[in-house]
């Protein structure tokens, strides 16, 4: 999915990076790089991603008992 943005005329070069920063974040294009910058052992991606869920079960169970 090829991104596009469109620089504004009379727009601050500083504002045109900003907005295409963000625009990187949102489409999760930045994680995907950052993902496979390096490659990850089948194994060790199912390790890191159990324990993310695990994490996020702990972090919500944490939420929900200070209510």
């Amino acid at each position: 999915m090829p991104l596009r943005m469109r620089v504004h005329d009379r727009e601050p070069i500083g504002a045109a990076l900003r907005r295409f920063k963000k625009l990187l974040e949102r489409s999760g294009m930045k994680r995907e790089l950052r993902a496979h910058e390096y490659y990850e052992k089948p194994c060790d991606a199912r390790r890191r991603k159990d324990a993310a869920r695990k994490k996020a079960i702990r972090k919500a169970a944490s939420l929900r008992k200070e209510k």
